[in-house]
């Protein structure tokens, strides 16, 4: 099989992952299908909170699907496409979690500096390769400009929290999602032309620990959070864990890593990534919604992009930091 891989050429086996991939995603796909199937027979009153599981697995088949979609995308028109897609995606994010964010006039400075130059700036970074200018604008300028121009606003109500909520949609919605491309520039030896299998060893790790996650907390009680998530179980939580590990090792092949290495990749990818997951679950139930952007269940009537991708907005920096000091 390895013989077979390094046979092809860089964009046949990015090609031959993408089968992989689509075809991994119709199994789960038909496997939520009968789950479906099975619990309309069931009697609703007694599997309420099984059917809310079920929601959430197929909540991240669509995200799954569409992350898929995504990095083809990205693919076939290049790095710099990849870039200003990733680019539109933090800001239609960003505008999901402002949305849910009461502001006042005087933050319209402090919005439009987000938005307009925040934004662009990081991404220009990604684009040039300035990796330690891109590592630390936000965190350290950012974060420093961001209270200044609130402050000229002369509004001093709620001041603090006002600007802790701008950070840190910024923090998720922008710094997090931006090293997703970055990966894609990341220069290994020997492995020239093949970084999109970076980005898609952590979608895949990722999104493999959350599907099993969901799926083996059904029927478990006692969550570890009950007023945030119905389908944390410390014992889920671990299952997906060992899944996605186990998936990371066996994507070795594909990656710059061996196969402990790549194990330990995929765990550091899966524990960031349903962590973050966590806690954007409490933020949504600090601000009385389901879902960022689910018409009908969400005040802001959008699409809902955010809850595809807030997973990949913790793990993608964990990850992207710890395979830059770790192998270059």
């Amino acid at each position: 099989m390895g013989s077979f891989l390094r046979s092809l050429s860089p964009e046949q086996q990015v090609s031959l992952l993408f089968v992989l991939v689509f075809g991994l995603l119709l199994l789960a796909s038909g496997a939520g299908v009968l789950l479906s199937l099975r619990e309309r027979k069931a009697i609703e009153a007694v599997l309420s909170e099984s059917t809310q599981r079920l929601q959430d697995y197929h909540a991240l088949l669509r995200s799954s699907w569409l992350m898929a979609l995504v990095f083809w995308v990205g693919w076939a028109l290049g790095h710099g496409a990849a870039i200003v897609l990733f680019g539109l995606i933090s800001f239609f994010v960003l505008r999901e979690f402002i949305s849910l964010s009461p502001t006042r006039r005087s933050d319209h400075r402090s919005l439009v500096l987000a938005f307009f130059t925040v934004l662009p700036v990081q991404y220009a970074l990604v684009w040039t390769q300035h990796f330690n200018l891109f590592t630390v604008f936000i965190p350290v300028y950012v974060f420093l400009a961001i209270p200044v121009v609130s402050a000229l606003g002369n509004d001093p109500q709620r001041f603090l929290e006002r600007n802790a909520k701008l950070q840190w949609g910024i923090m998720v919605c922008v710094y997090g999602l931006s090293h997703v491309p970055a990966l894609l520039l990341l220069d290994f030896p020997l492995f020239a032309g093949r970084e999109a299998f970076l980005v898609f060893f952590l979608v895949l790790v990722v999104q493999t620990c959350m599907l099993v996650q969901h799926l083996m907390a059904r029927g478990l009680h006692r969550p570890a959070a009950p007023a945030i998530s119905a389908s944390f179980h410390w014992r889920s939580w671990a299952w997906g864990l060992l899944a996605g590990g186990l998936l990371g090792a066996l994507l070795s092949g594909f990656t710059p890593f061996k196969p402990l290495q790549a194990l330990g990749m995929a765990l550091v990818a899966c524990v960031a990534g349903t962590l973050g997951h966590l806690v954007m679950k409490a933020i949504k139930r600090d601000r009385g919604v389901t879902h960022w952007g689910s018409a009908g269940r969400s005040v802001t009537g959008a699409s809902g992009l955010l809850d595809r991708v807030d997973a990949l907005c913790f793990a993608a920096p964990v990850f992207f930091h710890s395979v830059r000091w770790t192998f270059l």
